[in-house]
């Protein structure tokens, strides 16, 4: 049965509407408002609007500004920050209130249509809107449900509104090589001088917080550069002190119920070590007799020590301490001490001032609490910029002027969370090292222990998938093996590539209803809470596939629900455009469809990854993929019988994924190798040809699938190593003679022409060989494909392979095991003994081993060394298989007769 059915014309207009997640926004507790109505709550949008803006002019310009400027211009800005905050928890504690509907009503209302604002300012609110959808998330009203689907559509808006400013950094955060080049963002500056139009910058200068600002600078001795008044650099820490390409993490101001933990979890996939500069006041309470009360942020803090970072003191209001007479200074650090000493803190214990702002009474009052100020040189500016790969971008434009420093993050929001994985991932793809302060000195990371952006199944924080197979289709043909398909690639998902049983969506039959399929990739794959840049995203589907021709004389591809008719696909199927935005929305930073049916019309963009660079798995993880293949063209018929029970693409596809798809050997899977090898293969066998290409959006970055080490049980050859079934095992070998990608381990990188998704042809790099191998690795990997050999019954070359093995490493008892079976297989009894001898005398404990030398020495007719070789396995694997005929026998029973 062919899984590809052609439709006539018909006009259709489909639009899908792709939900982003949301996440709780936490802010240090201010006063209520005292009333709650309409008027005010737009009254504080507006004034926080206001302060949104003015720090967004007042820090446009940081670049022109001279180093006295900088800090007056930062003092300030900060301050502004802090109010907005504090504006942003009085809007939520007041809309929030019972009987406040109207009043959120009108919040609402202001932040989605207010004719006057720009749609960045929106930005503003985004993680009040964050705060406010978690709130009414788990409404049971109707009311209360219709108005978090609101808020859900607000962010879904401010989501393409950040889209639209990101897009402008892409290219330098996509490519390594555009590091040096000067940022060119036209729409964000275009919006910019609109702003100062309004507020302009020398006004915001003169406002009264500068003039607070100002009080806390002072020239430097000589008249140079003025700085924040303070004592001699030796008494405090700077990022100047450290070697050269070296960076020390901080984060102030927290920590927070959520971004915290979130951030830990970054630092933990990258090995990053940082201090975490904690208010006071987020972690409890201290009375006047110094008695703690603990708060729900004395466990976040608890989480950040078992993660392996240093708490540190910030204070604990967040006040300007240059303000401050020493006693009030040192109560502050003194409250905050008592509450990190009750978190668990132990060893060197640092400081940092809010805004950086002491005097030398007031250090010399930490000082006597026995606290080391810690400042920084290169600032982040998260708490200003809300434009995530902004951020990024200033982070490492400024580490590679300065060449190492002090970082200034701080875990309260959310696009925090967002740049610093960007940060990481480039710093560590250049070299860089990081620094902690342990026993009163910078300690430097040996870059060799550092984990790689991306390795193995690690390398992703997470992985999902939605696998959809329907075979049961009421108003199309039914087909046969399309369930089976989905079935085992979910287990292959889940079994070797280490996705989480609850993370794999399988919808077979009748679950596969457009609508089960939309929600799937809509609010699952799509959710960016569930799904995070750091995830990597599978979708597979194996059933109908259909094409229309629309009047334009263009093609739509669709893939057919369980429930759609063959007379209205554009109501009742999924078209190519609708995957593709969903694609668009997934904020994964890899996503691959696999889709097992026909295609046509998506007139999309070309694979352009290349995993030739030695320097791949780091790069890789920088790039945004978006890539898609499919089973067959428009004008194919694609098979659904094939081998052992699959779809003909979907059985090559298992294959490749069982290791064949490794092109170069170097352990990895990546999504144009997987085309490489099952585009010709499928073409080489059946009468269709599989495409594959990269969708919009995609950076050059290329989905990987990490093959796992397999265990011992399935590296022993024995009676139960399975092998394929005679056609199975001819279409193998039909494969492997007649495609034209490179045998693994090919000595250079070799172009292999597939179709593009836009049907035209198209070559693809496959990756030159992985780096030399040890003898070690290299005995390995030939066990490896002798192991593969078998299966296929290839005996003549499995045989080669476990000679290899053996000739790079003699006492590889795997490798023995395996080819005396290969000839106690074949019924050779007597050559597979020495073999199975060799292989127990290398490793004695090899229980499968001493199993089959026990039944080649009873297949020759000497029971009494098949008795000793089989006492010998019971007494390792007394509960294996084959354990009660074996007892059976040496009790008197009859002889065992293994399953070969």
């Amino acid at each position: 049965m062919a899984r590809c059915w052609r439709r006539t014309p018909a006009l259709a207009l489909v639009i899908v509407l792709s939900l982003g997640g949301c996440q709780r926004a936490e802010a240090p507790t201010t006063a209520p408002l005292p009333q709650v109505t309409e008027a005010t709550v737009v009254q504080q949008a507006d004034a926080l609007l206001a302060l949104h803006r003015k720090v967004l002019v007042l820090m446009a310009d940081l670049r022109e500004d001279n180093e006295a400027q900088r800090l007056q211009a930062q003092a300030i800005g900060l301050q502004w920050f802090h109010q907005q905050r504090g504006l942003q928890q009085q809007l939520a504690e007041a809309v929030l209130r019972p009987g406040s509907e109207v009043a959120l009503d009108a919040l609402l209302t202001r932040i989605e249509s207010e004719p006057t604002w720009f749609d960045a300012d929106r930005l503003a609110f985004k993680e009040l809107l964050q705060h406010l959808a978690q709130e009414q998330r788990g409404s049971q009203q109707l009311t209360g449900i219709q108005r978090a689907k609101r808020i859900q559509d607000d962010l879904t808006a401010l989501a393409e509104v950040e889209q639209t400013y990101a897009a402008e950094l892409g290219a330098v955060m996509g490519r390594l090589e555009t590091r040096g080049i000067e940022l060119k963002r036209e729409r964000w500056d275009d919006y910019v001088a609109k702003l100062r139009a309004l507020y302009p910058r020398e006004q915001l200068l003169r406002d009264p917080a500068a003039l607070l600002a100002l009080e806390v600078l002072a020239p430097l001795p000589g008249g140079s550069a003025p700085a924040l008044r303070g004592p001699a650099p030796e008494r405090e820490l700077f990022g100047a002190q450290l070697p050269p390409k070296t960076l020390l993490l901080s984060f102030d101001d927290g920590p927070h119920g959520r971004y915290t933990d979130q951030i830990l979890e970054i630092l933990q996939r990258h090995q990053a070590p940082a201090v975490f500069f904690q208010l006071g006041q987020n972690l409890g309470k201290v009375d006047a007799e110094g008695k703690v009360s603990p708060g729900p942020g004395l466990k976040v803090a608890q989480r950040v020590l078992a993660a392996g970072h240093q708490l540190a003191n910030h204070s604990f209001s967040h006040g300007l301490m240059s303000k401050f007479e020493p006693p009030k200074v040192r109560q502050e650090a003194a409250a905050t001490e008592a509450l990190l000493t009750a978190a668990g803190r132990q060893g060197d214990a640092l400081f940092r001032f809010p805004y950086g702002a002491r005097t030398e009474a007031g250090l010399s009052a930490v000082e006597a609490l026995k606290l080391r100020s810690m400042m920084w040189n290169v600032d982040s500016l998260d708490w200003a910029d809300p434009i995530p790969k902004s951020i990024a971008a200033r982070v490492l434009a400024e580490l590679n002027k300065r060449q190492r420093g002090i970082v200034l993050f701080h875990d309260i929001h959310a696009r925090t969370v967002e740049a610093l994985p960007l940060v990481l991932e480039q710093l560590q793809a250049d070299g860089w090292r990081f620094a902690r302060w342990q026993g009163g000195q910078f300690v430097v990371s040996d870059p060799a222990t550092q984990a790689p952006a991306l390795s193995g199944n690690s390398g992703y924080r997470d992985s999902h998938a939605l696998v959809i197979g329907i075979d049961d289709y009421a108003q199309w043909p039914k087909l046969a093996h399309a369930k089976r398909d989905a079935q085992a690639v979910a287990d292959t998902l889940k079994q070797q590539f280490g996705f989480k049983a609850e993370n794999v969506e399988l919808l077979l039959d009748g679950q596969a209803t457009r609508a089960a399929i939309l929600r799937a990739l809509n609010q699952r794959l799509a959710d960016a809470k569930r799904v995070q840049r750091d995830d990597r995203v599978f979708v597979f589907f194996a059933g109908h596939g259909s094409t229309r021709r629309l009047p334009s004389g263009r093609e739509v591809g669709y893939i057919v629900p369980v429930d759609a008719g063959p007379d209205d696909l554009q109501a009742g199927a999924i078209s190519m455009p609708q995957l593709q935005e969903v694609a668009e929305a997934i904020s994964a930073k890899h996503a691959l469809l696999v889709i097992d049916a026909c295609y046509s019309g998506l007139g999309l963009t070309r694979a352009g990854g290349n995993a030739a660079s030695q320097n791949f798995v780091r790069d890789n993880a920088r790039r945004v993929a978006r890539q898609m293949m499919t089973a067959g063209g428009a004008d194919q018929q694609v098979a659904d019988d094939g081998p052992g029970g699959h779809s003909v693409f979907t059985w090559t596809l298992l294959q490749a994924l069982g290791g064949k798809g490794d092109l170069n050997g170097d352990g990895l899977i990546t999504g144009t190798e997987l085309a490489a090898y099952v585009a010709p293969a499928v073409a080489a066998i059946a009468q269709q040809t599989p495409a594959f290409g990269s969708l919009p959006g995609s950076q050059g970055g290329e989905f990987v699938f990490a093959l796992r080490a397999p265990d011992a049980a399935e590296q022993t050859l024995s009676g139960d190593s399975r092998q394929l079934d005679a056609q199975a095992s001819a279409l193998a070998q039909k494969v492997d003679r007649l495609r034209s990608a490179p045998a693994a381990g090919a000595a250079s990188a070799v172009e292999v022409a597939v179709a593009g998704l836009d049907g035209k042809p198209q070559a693809l790099s496959t990756p030159a060989e992985a780096p030399a191998l040890s003898p070690r690795q290299a005995a390995q990997r030939a066990n490896d494909r002798g192991l593969q050999l078998y299966r296929e019954r290839r005996y003549a070359e499995a045989e080669a392979a476990f000679l290899q093995a053996l000739s790079l490493q003699p006492r590889f008892s795997l490798a023995a095991n395996n080819l005396g079976f290969l000839f106690y297989k074949q019924g050779q009894a007597a050559k597979a003994v020495p073999w199975f001898e060799q292989a127990v005398d290398a490793d004695p404990a090899r229980a499968l081993a001493w199993l089959n030398l026990g039944d080649a020495r009873l297949l020759m007719g000497d029971e009494a060394l098949a008795e000793v070789a089989y006492q010998r396995y019971l007494a390792l694997t007394p509960q294996h298989s084959r354990a009660a005929e074996v007892r059976a026998w040496l009790a008197g029973g009859p002889k065992p007769k293994p399953p070969v």
